[in-house]
């Protein structure tokens, strides 16, 4: 009887607890990034001529093609445009530089991501010339630096920041002058004063930067060293932070060199592309430089350089692998030999 007094027990679940598994931390991985950059980018009237179609449209392509792979594989690829650009004629060579935004068609063709402005050509056509070459860049979808419309515009690409493979970078480019020609009112350009590009490189965000680079207009015409003040200039932007600095204005190629940090010093690329057809002149340097960041945050540098050829009538610039094989004139091929002697020479390869 006492048991019947009970009712029977209902059975209760729980719901199952899961077991608690330790993980382990993601491992850092190694970050990599390749930059490509060449040197200065001009326009004389020959190679606006040579860019003419029947039509009357402009088509750099051809002058790019043999190239462009080069930028096209690279994470971040630079180039110093010494020229300004215009939707509309009448263009213009040395010692002005107006030139077609056709020329930005074939950079966006073979995928430069930055254009490089502070140099001594970037006033040739006043504050109008600098309006129309930032307005053409940026319907491209080419950054840029160095030179700007406005306050504004200066605000937000005094320092341009781009992240590629994992990597930021943070790049300001300067010009040691603008031919005496008066920087116009309102707009601005980035002038190579020390009080201002230490004031520019404190500003820089490090938690948008891994890498800093300085892009800069500097040195004397055709010298093919490096003077005093390059040196102190590269010396004073180390001092400050930056990382890797690439050089333009002398039209001849200049030594590169990589210190013991790891900062590499690009004195002068020399002409990428122009009509300056006279020894040292008709070719140039592209610079290949792999950035590794290591988990710790210390980068390192594999550094390459390809010299490249112009070749006229199309004004078809060329790396070796090209040039070595393609039929030209006697002359061209001279003339070819003796800028691959004399950049072998000078680089030590």
């Amino acid at each position: 009887m006492l048991a019947a007094a009970f009712a029977p027990l209902s059975l209760v679940s729980f719901p199952e607890t899961e077991a608690v598994v330790a993980t382990e931390p993601p491992t850092p991985r190694v970050r990599r990034a390749r930059i490509v950059a060449a040197g200065d980018l001009m326009q004389h009237m020959p190679q606006v001529s040579a860019a003419r179609r029947s039509d009357g449209r402009y088509d750099y392509r051809e002058s790019f093609r043999h190239v462009a792979r080069y930028f096209r594989e690279a994470d971040l690829a630079i180039v110093n445009l010494e020229t300004t650009l215009s939707d509309e004629g009448p263009y213009s060579g040395y010692p002005c530089f107006r030139s077609p935004s056709a020329v930005a068609d074939a950079m966006r063709d073979m995928n430069i991501d930055l254009a490089l402005m502070a140099n001594n050509h970037c006033c040739d056509r006043g504050a109008r010339g600098i309006v129309s070459t930032a307005d053409i860049l940026d319907s491209r979808g080419i950054a840029r630096t160095g030179v700007y419309r406005d306050s504004l515009d200066y605000a937000s690409n005094n320092v341009a920041y781009l992240e590629r493979g994992g990597i930021a970078f943070a790049v300001v480019n300067y010009t040691y002058g603008t031919n005496g020609i008066p920087v116009p009112r309102g707009t601005i350009v980035n002038l190579l004063d020390t009080v201002a590009m230490a004031r520019d490189l404190a500003s820089i965000d490090r938690r948008r930067a891994d890498c800093v680079i300085a892009a800069v207009h500097w040195g004397n015409e055709y010298e093919r060293r490096p003077n005093a003040e390059q040196r102190a200039v590269a010396a004073f932007l180390k001092r400050y932070g930056v990382d890797l600095i690439i050089g333009s204005h002398p039209h001849v190629a200049q030594p590169f060199e990589t210190e013991s940090d790891g900062c590499v010093t690009l004195y002068s690329l020399g002409n990428f592309v122009s009509n300056q057809r006279k020894r040292y002149c008709d070719g140039g340097l592209v610079a290949v430089i792999d950035v590794t960041l290591a988990p710790d945050g210390e980068l390192s540098y594999s550094t390459d350089i390809v010299p490249v050829w112009v070749m006229c009538p199309d004004y078809a610039i060329l790396p070796p692998e090209v040039c070595d094989t393609l039929r030209m004139s006697a002359d061209s091929r001279r003339a070819y030999e003796r800028f691959m002697s004399d950049t072998r020479e000078l680089l030590g390869i």
